[in-house]
């Protein structure tokens, strides 16, 4: 581990601005070929209260040289080593963007299955079980970039019509890919969160759409409902603080329910 600035940094996780005193951990998993400095700003947003700790998965920016992977099931077993590692005793709170949520999900099971301190709160944006994507996920190890890209687009990450040089398509498109073939090898077990659960969805996204979110009542035992904004499938950036909100007042809530 290596510390530069006020940015710490682990193979895994990268926190900003870290405090020990913070009363609850806050991680968060970003969306398919996503990144850690695309949450940066939530270390600065969300209360002191909560220290934030974002995934970096293999194949992206430090990580590059690293293989990313494309079967879940060893993805989530790395990954729950190296989040196991990361607990310190405080709450911990996850949080997960569209492929984020899937594996911010599983790790909420297998707290669950191995006798750790579950979440005190699971909260999954533009994803939910049961959503079918398995079989469209699948074909993407038969796309070219242009297609990949051209799907990427639709979902609103980037701008129809975006043209990208050749470096920048190497460097991106092999976390990309790996991404979607590991979220489509999930195999859905329909296991219950251990926690609470609080969506958070766009209006108008058009792999989930509004009124989908609401199976997670089916996947828990305490869901809070869902917030939805008046955005796509990545309204998490267009409406990020009044999510940032929805979710400080959510752990507010049921830190004083006890």
């Amino acid at each position: 581990m290596t510390t530069t600035g006020s940015i710490r940094r682990t193979r895994w996780f990268t926190t900003s601005g870290a405090d020990p005193n913070a009363d609850v951990q806050v991680f968060l998993f970003p969306h398919a070929g996503g990144t850690a400095p695309a949450y940066q700003a939530w270390g600065a947003t969300l209360p002191s209260s909560m220290e934030v700790r974002t995934l970096q998965l293999p194949g992206r920016q430090e990580r590059f040289d690293e293989q990313p992977f494309t079967d879940v099931e060893p993805l989530l077993d790395a990954l729950q080593e190296a989040f196991e590692a990361e607990l310190d005793g405080r709450p911990y709170v996850l949080f997960g963007h569209s492929f984020g949520g899937m594996l911010a999900y599983r790790l909420s099971v297998a707290a669950a299955w191995n006798g750790l301190p579950e979440p005190e709160l699971l909260a999954v944006s533009s994803w939910a079980p049961g959503l079918g994507w398995a079989a469209e996920l699948a074909q993407v190890a038969t796309m070219s970039d242009g297609e990949l890209l051209a799907r990427v687009a639709e979902l609103g990450l980037l701008t129809e019509g975006t043209s990208l040089d050749a470096a920048t398509l190497a460097s991106i498109m092999p976390a990309i890919r790996a991404d979607f073939l590991a979220a489509g090898s999930l195999d859905e077990d329909g296991e219950p969160a251990p926690c609470p659960v609080a969506a958070y969805g766009g209006e108008s996204d058009p792999i989930v759409p509004p009124g989908s979110l609401s199976v997670w009542a089916e996947h828990t035992t305490d869901f809070l409902g869902t917030t939805q904004s008046p955005s796509g499938h990545f309204h998490l950036f267009d409406d990020a603080a009044a999510v940032q909100y929805s979710l400080e007042r959510q752990v507010r809530k049921l830190r004083a329910r006890g």
